[in-house]
C-alpha cells in the first residue's frame, strides 16, 4: 500500500488479482484475516510509475500542471483580496 494517507500506508499484502471492476483498475488481496479485499490499483506499487515522478528523479515533489493550479488558485484569492480592500 502506498497511498500515504491510507490507514494500511506501508503495509505489504499478497496480491491476488488485477481486475476492472468499480469503473476502474483494482488490486485484490487477502488481509490478515484472510478476508479478501481490494483497494484502487493507483493506491499500490503494481499502479505505473507516473512519467514526471521517473522524470524528476526525486528532485521535484510536484507536478507542473499542479503548480499551475495552485498558481490559479492563488491568483483568485489575491483577486478576491482586491475587491475587499477600500
Amino acid at each position: 500500500m502506498t497511498h500515504p494517507f491510507h490507514p494500511w500506508s506501508g503495509a505489504e499484502f499478497v496480491l491476488v488479482g488485477v481486475r476492472h471492476t468499480w469503473g476502474e483498475e483494482r488490486v485484490f488481496f487477502f488481509d490478515d484475516d484472510g478476508t479478501q479485499k481490494s483497494l484502487p490499483r493507483g493506491w499500490t506499487d503494481v499502479a505505473d510509475l507516473d512519467p514526471f515522478v521517473v522524470v524528476a528523479g526525486g528532485r521535484s515533489p510536484f507536478k507542473v500542471v499542479d503548480l499551475l493550479e495552485l498558481a490559479e488558485l492563488i491568483e483568485g484569492v489575491r483577486v478576491g483580496d482586491d475587491d475587499d480592500r477600500v
